[in-house]
């Protein structure tokens, strides 16, 4: 059963919750909540953004399709309908949520820029992580936002919460680069698993894929969103997802041109191209030559 809620007072009131001090935005502490767990295993639809902020659960929660995991604590993002499952883990209801409808931001540059943050599109993914000097530098931009809703709501109201929910997404920004640098040898390894794959494409192992590797096939085969693997992508290799899929498919054709004497269409229809002139065009726009010249290089 999908419940959808696209207001956040209805949120509240299914809850057994207060009206929320604004009617855009609200902020629950679980500690001084008790949650009901009358509707375990039911989704649920929001029609506005969620920020979980656990200090110490350890465990999944499940979002979508998949899983956030969390390792002592974390945050995590859910953008507008998104679906959220309801857990029968009460351990799991620790900590902080931050809703926040769009319209809070429709009219200030965040309205717009929250496009940049990669982890609200993240269909499936780790948690972002927290050092314990980390949480604090959190914990207190939460309390900020509580201090701002305890506030009689004024002509600054709103600026300021935009303002202090635009430096909470800069933080988080700031510290999931810094979780893909410390987790280099997990992503590593999924670096390597992506280049398996996408080698087995190139030579044709894997007939039920024709044309040419996607963003959306490798991102399936790893079990990632394909924001999520362009994020790390380019913050260990500094390529999109879909530059490092050009990447690998040019350095293969270089082996091709270089070891065999197949035709230059024989080669761009193996590699999976629909037409040869295509793959001309992108072996000469990575390498400045074309796949000739590179071919007559080694004579």
């Amino acid at each position: 059963m999908l419940q959808n809620y696209n207001s956040i007072s209805e949120l509240m009131r299914r809850m057994e919750q207060q009206k929320p001090l604004h009617p855009l935005v609200a902020l629950i502490d679980y500690n001084n909540v008790k949650v009901s767990l009358t509707d375990v295993g039911n989704k649920f639809s929001l029609g506005f953004y969620k920020i979980s902020f656990k200090t110490s659960f350890s465990g999944q929660v499940k979002y979508g399709q998949g899983y956030y995991d969390f390792e002592e604590g974390g945050l995590a993002f859910l953008a507008p309908n998104q679906i959220v499952t309801m857990s029968d883990n009460p351990d799991g209801y620790e900590g902080y949520s931050l809703y926040f409808h769009p319209d809070l931001i429709r009219n200030y540059p965040l309205g717009s820029a929250i496009q940049k943050y990669g982890f609200f599109s993240y269909a499936v993914s780790e948690a972002l992580f927290l050092s314990e000097k980390e949480k604090l530098v959190i914990a207190a931009l939460f309390e900020s936002i509580a201090g701002e809703l305890d506030n009689n709501i004024d002509n600054f109201s709103q600026d300021v919460l935009v303002s202090q929910l635009e430096l909470l997404l800069n933080y988080s920004n700031r510290y999931y680069n810094r979780q893909f640098i410390t987790r280099k040898a997990v992503h590593n390894d999924t670096i390597e698993r992506l280049n398996a794959y996408l080698s087995d494409r190139f030579d044709g192992q894997i007939a039920s894929q024709p044309g040419l590797p996607t963003v959306q096939e490798v991102s399936d085969h790893l079990h990632l969103s394909p924001r999520y693997l362009t994020d790390m992508l380019k913050s260990l290799t500094g390529f999109s997802t879909q530059q490092h899929i050009h990447n690998q498919l040019i350095e293969k054709s270089k082996n091709i041109l270089s070891n065999t004497t197949l035709t230059i269409a024989e080669i761009a229809y193996d590699l999976g191209f629909e037409h040869p002139q295509s793959f001309n065009k992108l072996f000469k726009q990575k390498t400045n030559i074309s796949p000739l010249e590179f071919r007559q290089s080694f004579n």
